[in-house]
């Protein structure tokens, strides 16, 4: 048996050992792995005849779990990158990532036509899209090449081996694999640059501190464009386990889910771990099965830890950290978190941190910092933005390496453990997802009868932080919080809303004439 270096190699493998257990599980449906591995061959060798190249970005952007789990498997298997978005997202961020990675091809849902279209006509002469549940009456947009995602799968016999198309493809370790796009500190998305080494590497580091063994069953509420949720799938594959999607909209299917699934892991955020503590009993629900939980996106508050622990005692808790650009960093080994349950915990096999002040120097234990994190699940960096990139990612001990500079405040106690204190800059950590000010002040903007805007977080015990959009109206105008409320839904995706809308006169404002955002924290 090979030993695999490539992302899509781990599912060509684990479908040789494992063909007939369940990959993937999505309410009524459900895949094996050799439907799975078959069904990103065929999808990888109709991509290839239409077109795609090694190297080329493909998006993904769609709402269903397994198309996007078979469309992400046969664009690496093709030699290309993924591109995963939410299925939330609005035309113009879609037209902005569009552009930004030079994708060659879209895949997605004729029920997203309409954004489709919008996206595509501020994308001239983009290639080629392939549309789910279109069959053969394409929606109408500027794109060149239409395809029917059903088409690519007709008259494909299940036991024929890798089309000769697919097994031509060599690709190797430091290719790209994925773009995991995260809001940016000026207001844009920003692609963090995955390479196949750099994703095994974080997945398999994953995998040896939790644990995980063949038997585990995790049921995934996060969406797929949000690297928790996405590695979720990616380590299943890895050590040959099960992933069960479910939507967290509706928290008690999810609970019931758990036992009738015997699901053994559950990945969480704060949210989700707040709803967890409304409720004053879990007997109810059948968690026999339930092995571990972990939490990352936004640290846990020290009190959910202490009611999770005794709500669920049995249950392992990691708490962990980590950042896009690195995957995970940190993590707090089960049998601390009662003793330390403020802490984040130390660095992840095969990782190493430092705790550093602004010349780089690594300060003492009880001193505040920014984390710095050497190792391979180190990214290569950010697409199309090389100062951004040589800002961050700096040259590190060894020649060739580099250094990946947080952006986190952190201290370190006497025996190595690592306590958040929070951003060097001002973005927002709310429902596990990190969001930048600027991308909804830029939004905002756009709304008539706001002449100025100013975007701040605010401590929230069920989401981390909550966004509070402070608003100056323009003259003569009469807006309200449910014009904007409603604006922000229809140009935003769920998660950067703003839960408070607060109207002001004037936006307080520094001596050089910049937006005072202390002062307006300090209003709260």
């Amino acid at each position: 048996m090979f030993s695999p270096t490539l992302v899509h190699e781990f599912l060509r493998k684990t479908s040789r050992q494992f063909p007939e257990k369940m990959a993937l599980v999505s309410g009524a449906e459900r895949m094996t792995y050799r439907v799975l591995d078959r069904r990103s061959d065929v999808l990888a060798d109709g991509l290839i005849r239409s077109g795609v190249h090694r190297h080329d970005r493909v998006v993904i952007f769609l709402d269903s779990y397994i198309e996007s789990v078979v469309s992400l498997f046969g664009i690496l298997k093709a030699g290309g990158v993924f591109v995963m978005l939410n299925g939330s997202l609005k035309s113009k961020k879609l037209a902005y990532i569009l552009k930004d990675s030079g994708a060659a091809t879209l895949i997605t849902h004729a029920a997203k036509a309409r954004v489709v279209r919008e996206a595509l006509d501020e994308v001239p002469g983009f290639r080629h899209a392939v549309w789910i549940g279109a069959g053969n009456s394409f929606p109408e947009t500027s794109c060149g090449f239409n395809q029917g995602w059903e088409a690519l799968f007709q008259d494909q016999d299940a036991s024929r081996g890798i089309p000769a198309a697919v097994a031509t493809i060599r690709n190797i370790d430091q290719d790209l694999a994925a773009l995991i796009y995260t809001s940016g500190s000026t207001g844009e998305p920003k692609g963090v640059i995955s390479s196949h080494h750099n994703m095994v590497s974080a997945a398999r580091s994953i995998i040896q501190y939790i644990g995980n063994i063949p038997d585990d069953i995790i049921v995934d509420v996060l969406p797929l464009s949000f690297d928790y949720g996405l590695y979720q799938v990616i380590m299943s594959m890895m050590f040959g386990g099960t992933v069960v999607f479910e939507s967290f909209v509706f928290p008690v299917k999810v609970l019931q889910c758990i036992g009738r699934e015997r699901v053994t892991g559950f990945p969480i955020v704060p949210t989700i771990a707040a709803f967890l503590l409304k409720l004053e009993s879990l007997s109810h629900f059948d968690l026999s099965s339930l092995r571990y939980m972990t939490n990352t996106g936004a640290a846990l508050p020290t009190e959910h830890i202490r009611r999770l622990r005794a709500l669920i005692p049995t249950v392992k808790l990691f708490s962990m950290f980590g950042l896009t650009e690195s995957k995970r960093t940190l993590y707090l080994p089960p049998d601390e978190i009662d003793r330390l349950p403020g802490s984040v915990g130390k660095a992840i096999p095969n990782c190493e941190v430092f705790v550093v002040d602004e010349n780089g120097k690594e300060v003492p234990a009880g001193e505040t910092g920014e984390l710095v994190i050497r190792g391979s699940n180190v990214m290569r960096g950010y697409w199309n933005a090389p100062e951004l990139t040589v800002m961050t990612y700096r040259p590190g001990i060894l020649p060739g390496e580099t250094l990946l500079h947080s952006g986190d405040v952190f201290k370190r106690d006497e025996e190595g453990f690592l306590y958040f204190l929070g951003r060097k800059d001002d973005q927002i950590k709310t429902k596990g997802e990190r969001v930048s000010p600027k991308e909804v002040e830029n939004t905002l903007s756009e709304m008539k009868g706001v002449s100025e805007v100013a975007v701040i977080g605010i401590p929230d015990d069920m989401l981390g932080s909550a966004i509070k959009a402070f608003i100056v109206s323009s003259p003569g105008t009469s807006l309200t919080e449910k014009d904007v409320l409603k604006y922000c839904t229809d140009h935003m995706e769920t998660f950067m809303v703003p839960k408070y809308v607060s109207f002001l006169a004037e936006l307080p404002k520094t001596p050089n004439g910049k937006i005072d955002k202390k002062s307006l924290k300090a209003l709260d």
